[in-house]
């Protein structure tokens, strides 16, 4: 059963940094792209940053690009989204989920963890 479990959230100030964790079990981890997805209050989960299998191809929206880094370490099933230069508007609740390699659906969503952006 693929399970992830997110972590390294919190509250911080507009301009600060948090580093995402994304611990997965259950699964051959390096075989799956790993994406990171987020929800504000209000509004609709939406996708924030993928890294795949490999950790050589990364993509990010247009909203995170250039503050936001996903990166991977194979040897302990983690994914790590860095952020940077936070902005309120970053504000949600941050979810990991796994996607295996040449195939569309994410699945094994954690419990999310949440990310507080002052002013």
């Amino acid at each position: 059963q693929v399970q992830l479990v997110e972590s390294g959230g919190g509250l911080v100030q507009a301009g600060g940094s948090l580093r995402l964790s994304c611990a997965a079990s259950g699964l051959t981890f390096s075989s799956y792209d790993i994406g990171w997805f987020r929800q504000a209050p209000g509004k609709e989960r939406e996708f924030v940053a993928r890294v795949s299998w490999t950790g050589r191809s990364t993509y990010y929206i247009d909203s995170v690009k250039d503050r936001f880094t996903i990166s991977r370490d194979n040897a302990k099933n983690t994914v790590y989204l860095q952020m940077n230069s936070l902005k309120p508007e970053d504000t949600a609740v941050y979810y990991c989920a796994a996607k295996r390699r040449f195939t569309t659906a994410y699945g094994g969503w954690g419990q999310g963890t949440q990310v507080t952006v002052s002013s």
